[in-house]
């Protein structure tokens, strides 16, 4: 199973989200077995001029895909409802398969997902073996990583499966008070280009989705891959949990002409998908931020917790974050220019100012005091 999110720019210049599915009629021509010598390929074609294809390589003992291509076609209008680009569209990704045995199958029923130009690619319930030999599919699988079972499956608690020891009537056992969702684990990330770095991150993230009821989702830095683009005045920073969220910080340059430069987060953009299936459970994007300023050649810091609100259903929480998304050199960060929420030292002047405040107004209240005891007046003899 596969799906497409795509954001294409329209004939007024602004950008739409569309959703491509596969079509009832799918066809597979020019598809490959493959050999010793020669790579295997699956290609499918779907729909209005839409197509997908997927090369595998083998060795001795493996198997693995290599390279995955994908072409939408814009002239369809039902898809794409006044886009201003017309035509096919190409995309080549590099697939991110693990090597998998030669006559074994690999499965994965959970999602997977690959980011590139504007567009999310979307698979689920995978069951694929290249090189198959004797025409004869193997039995034995190869499962992804997110597909590892669990030691035992949960059973929900039901009035048939629960066992009473006794008839005694008990009182109900106090609610247990939620569990609090702890800070989640800061992360690495980084851009290259060419074999420079150009972008660095470190950032812990949860989400807090509102949409039915509140609930915190913290970002697993440990299965979170970066992808993304570095600009002169544009740096994109894309994040894939590699199950179901998709978040992206769109970073820009203002003053681009003037003398002193500042970069800041223009835009930020989340998708929550539905891990069992790939559909869209929550999509937001908000383009009007002014956030995480600093000079040009600069980092930004911010230790302290901070809130991105992206709609009124779902906010952004970063922590123990440092970033810089332009001119970084020798793979490190530059000196950081930190948010006032970490500067402590603003807290210095504030307190003294206002004991001296309060200094002078005891002074004035004392005189005050003092003068009306120190007045008699006229006294009666």
């Amino acid at each position: 199973m596969m799906k497409f999110l795509i954001k294409y720019e329209t004939n007024s210049s602004d950008y739409k989200n569309t959703t491509l599915n596969l079509s009832s009629s799918v066809t597979h021509n020019g598809s490959v077995c493959g050999s010793d010598t020669e790579a295997a390929l699956l290609a499918v074609q779907f729909g209005e001029g839409h197509s997908w294809s997927i090369n595998f390589t083998k060795t001795n003992e493996t198997y693995q895909g290599d390279f995955i291509t994908f072409t939408y076609n814009t002239n369809d209008t039902a898809v794409f409802p006044d886009a201003k680009r017309k035509g096919p569209i190409t995309i080549v990704v590099k697939d991110t398969m693990r090597p998998v045995q030669l006559n074994n199958i690999f499965v994965c029923h959970n999602t997977d997902l690959f980011e590139a130009e504007n567009v999310t690619q979307i698979f689920w319930n995978v069951t694929v073996q290249a090189f198959v030999k004797n025409g004869t599919i193997s039995k034995k699988e190869s499962r992804c990583r997110a597909d590892t079972p669990t030691s035992a499956p949960t059973v929900p608690p039901t009035i048939a499966n629960v066992t009473t020891a006794s008839t005694t009537t008990l009182s109900p056992a106090p609610t247990a008070a939620p569990k609090p969702v702890e800070n989640p684990d800061t992360g690495n990330y980084s851009l290259k280009s060419g074999n420079k770095t150009c972008l660095l991150a470190t950032v812990g993230l949860q989400l807090n989705v509102s949409q039915d009821k509140p609930l915190l989702i913290n970002i697993n830095p440990k299965t979170t891959s970066a992808d993304g683009v570095c600009g002169n005045t544009t740096a994109v920073l894309k994040l894939n949990d590699g199950n179901s969220t998709l978040i992206g910080f769109t970073f820009v340059v203002k003053n681009a002409s003037g003398s002193v430069q500042k970069f800041y987060l223009k835009e930020v953009n989340v998708t929550l998908l539905n891990r069992l299936n790939g559909s869209v459970i929550s999509s937001a994007d908000n383009n009007n931020f002014s956030k995480w300023d600093a000079f040009l050649g600069s980092s930004y810091m911010c230790r302290k917790e901070q809130t991105l609100q992206i709609n009124e259903d779902l906010q952004i929480h970063t922590f123990n974050l440092w970033i810089q998304p332009f001119l970084v050199k020798a793979n490190k960060f530059s000196t950081a220019q930190e948010c006032l929420l970490d500067d402590d030292g603003i807290l210095i002047p504030i307190v003294v100012g206002a004991a001296l405040a309060g200094l002078i107004a005891i002074i004035v209240v004392a005189y005050i005091i003092g003068r009306r005891k120190s007045y008699a007046g006229y006294q009666t003899l």
